[in-house]
């Protein structure tokens, strides 16, 4: 029979209870948080800690929480913020099993105990902090900007209105990885298979009427893995916390490169 062995020290074990709620506190005042812990630098496994957070002092939102521990019981505790309105991606993580953003996402939206874990399946620098190099190294292999052969115009490069509204739906994309994360195949396939979220941009530049390399962009991406690893699996569209499509664009670039060889 095969065994699998974790990887050491990544079993991830029950960590400290933090400020519990005193005795006869206000019923649904006091919400519970699980929150992931992990520290490289002391070499022992991630641990669990739980956290009361008071509501009366706290916004509604997970991040809120999240800002209320870290500036109220622990200052220790890590994690990525930016704009609080769900626009720069920066705060992207799972929470209550579902990969979303913690400035967004409502704490009353998870019943019970809400657990906090770094985005999945991403090397993990630090608590709820992925490393996502190798996430921008594959957006930027796509290219993400327009290019052109022809002179620059004095101006900008005009664009009807029926053009421009092709790109509705996929410039919206924050690159904050929920889609691509939530992808078994990337999970398995990430070093090669360029994910939900980087081929959702590429599509974006494929469909840019001012651009004027789309065959040259396709050409990069006739690959078994670059693009064909997607199985329609559509986990990248329940979890886009931006309600995009991936799926759609994904989709999208596949009959591109039908018509094109037809």
């Amino acid at each position: 029979m095969v065994q699998f062995t974790l990887p050491k020290n990544s079993k991830v074990k029950k960590g400290k209870a933090w400020n519990p709620p005193p005795a006869g506190a206000e019923e649904g005042r006091w919400r519970e948080y699980r929150i992931y812990r992990f520290d490289p630098e002391t070499g022992e496994n991630p641990h669990l800690d739980t956290y009361w957070v008071d509501m009366n002092e706290c916004g509604p939102m997970v991040l809120d929480a999240l800002l209320w521990i870290k500036n109220t019981i622990d200052p220790t505790l890590t994690f990525r913020r930016s704009c609080r309105e769900g626009v720069c991606g920066s705060c992207s993580m799972n929470i209550a099993g579902t990969n979303t953003l913690a400035c967004t996402m409502h704490a009353d939206d998870a019943k019970g105990a809400i657990p906090v874990y770094p985005l999945p399946h991403l090397k993990v620098i630090k608590d709820l902090v992925p490393d996502m190099t190798e996430f921008y190294a594959q957006h930027r292999s796509i290219e993400p900007w327009l290019k052109t052969d022809t002179p620059t115009p004095p101006k900008e490069w005009r664009q009807s209105h029926e053009d421009r509204q092709k790109l509705d739906g996929l410039y919206e994309c924050i690159l904050c990885a929920c889609c691509s994360t939530a992808c078994p195949s990337y999970w398995w396939n990430g070093d090669r298979y360029l994910g939900p979220a980087v081929l959702l941009q590429a599509e974006r530049w494929v469909e840019d009427s001012r651009d004027e390399r789309t065959g040259e962009r396709l050409d990069e991406l006739e690959d078994p893995f670059r693009l064909y690893r997607c199985h329609t699996i559509l986990n990248c569209t329940k979890a886009c916390p931006k309600g995009l499509n991936p799926a759609a664009a994904i989709a999208s670039l596949k009959r591109k490169m039908v018509e094109r060889s037809e």
